[in-house]
């Protein structure tokens, strides 16, 4: 007999986190539509060398790779945005700006853990074309938006990666690319396994007396105003442009953002901007992240186009949603349908397509029980108000309106029973 299990770190959506996910599609699709963003979905597999390009080829420990039935080195994407970026380079008749949103599940080779499998949900916003702050100010108000609309207190802390290159370059004198690089990838580890760590980490590597300086560096917080005041940025050109983006938002009355210069992005290809958003009452780990990253682009042969945007992980977003309450008003109210005897069937079953047409979440019993036992199970369905199809009331075009709260019956007129479940019901 074949054991019936799942691969490690794969699961089942079940009913209420599905639920739950495509509330998150929905006003992400919502919000997409209300920027002009072009809804798509890229490929799920691509060639494993176009995955390497966004970052090394040490990505594939990191991803579902393989050879496939044609010798082709193949991968599953493992985010969004490398797909996206591959459809734009190809597409050269694109009119630019090409503004893409998509929603879709991922795949990622890492270790399961509570809350995180190794096939999970992004979303994704991308901006090709400008290579001006404006656009990443776009991304950033869409991503302020969108929580908005799910209601969800978020905290948008920003930096600019070229502002924390001309600073390892001129005030610690460093040039070497590989160099600043490693620096990155430090500095973006300091917030998960904490300074000490990451200083013997790469004490090797980097001279620990300037990553010091960097992590000194990457403290600073606040409005635009209070960090211009720091001396450290004194004749780094980069500011102006970091100042340049937060005063665009401000025009833009997007009021949840702040400065943050430990905020870098590991991954290599980002060029400038970066960005975070945190749940405002859990900030361990970011629910998106984003920035521009126009050496993607230009890896993939476009040198004439930038590249800004941001990906969100959905089950995360709908956790950051439950421990703030606001999915328990999600459901929709049930109406169940019954029938006191067998002759009254066909009616229920009537009524039943009717109030479904009209747009009215409805069940009824699909095993021929006894009206006892139909109660129980509109009960156990967590149904609002049973209607009751019997023989003394079908004669006369009625039916009982059953209260499944406090039991509490009347009888209403076939003929207008849609609108007084609306009423009942507020739909």
């Amino acid at each position: 007999m074949v054991k019936l299990e799942l691969p490690r770190g794969m699961r089942d959506l079940e009913s209420e986190e599905f639920a739950d996910i495509a509330h998150v599609r929905d006003k992400f699709i919502e919000t997409a539509r209300t920027f002009s963003f072009k809804m798509m979905e890229p490929s799920p597999l691509e060639m494993l060398a176009t995955l390497e390009a966004k970052s090394s080829a040490a990505i594939s420990t990191e991803i579902y790779a393989f050879t496939d039935k044609g010798n082709r080195e193949v991968a599953l994407r493992f985010d969004l945005t490398i797909g996206l970026t591959r459809f734009v380079a190809l597409r050269r008749d694109l009119k630019m700006p090409a503004k893409l949103a998509t929603f879709a599940g991922v795949w990622r080779y890492d270790e399961p853990q509570a809350g995180r499998y190794r096939y999970f949900h992004q979303w994704d916003v991308e901006v090709y074309g400008p290579f001006s702050h404006e656009s990443d100010a776009e991304v950033i108000e869409f991503v302020s938006s969108f929580f908005n609309s799910l209601g969800l207190k978020v905290s948008i802390e920003i930096n600019d990666r070229q502002l924390i290159e001309q600073y390892i370059r001129t005030k610690l004198g460093i040039s070497d690319i590989k160099v600043i690089l490693e620096m990155f990838r430090a500095l973006d580890k300091v917030s998960k396994k904490g300074a000490q760590a990451v200083l013997t980490e790469y004490s090797g590597r980097i001279e620990p007396a300037k990553l010091k300086s960097l992590m000194d560096l990457s403290k600073v917080k606040g409005s635009a105003d209070l960090v211009s005041t720091r001396p450290e940025l004194n004749d780094i050109a980069a500011w102006q442009n970091l100042a340049a983006l937060m005063d665009s938002l401000g025009s833009r009355k997007v009021r949840n953002v702040s400065i943050n210069l430990g905020i870098v992005r590991g991954l290599d290809y980002y060029s400038g901007i970066v960005f975070e958003a945190f749940d405002a009452m859990d900030k361990k780990d970011a629910l998106v992240g984003g920035g521009r990253y126009d050496r993607l682009t230009e890896a993939f042969g476009r040198k004439d186009i930038g590249a800004t945007g941001a990906a969100g992980g959905v089950e995360r977003i709908v956790m950051a949603l439950r421990r703030q309450g606001m999915l328990k008003t999600l459901s929709r109210p049930l109406v169940y349908v019954a029938y006191a005897a067998a002759e009254n069937k066909n009616k229920a079953l009537e009524l039943a397509s009717v109030l479904r047409a009209a747009g009215i979440m409805t069940d009824y019993d699909l095993l021929g029980r006894a009206l006892r036992r139909q109660l129980d199970d509109a009960s156990s369905k967590g149904a609002i108000v049973a209607v009751i199809v019997a023989p003394s009331e079908a004669v006369s075009e009625e039916v009982i309106i059953k209260s499944m709260k406090d039991g509490a019956e009347k009888k209403h007129r076939m003929s207008a029973l849609t609108e007084e479940l609306g009423r009942i019901l507020k739909v």
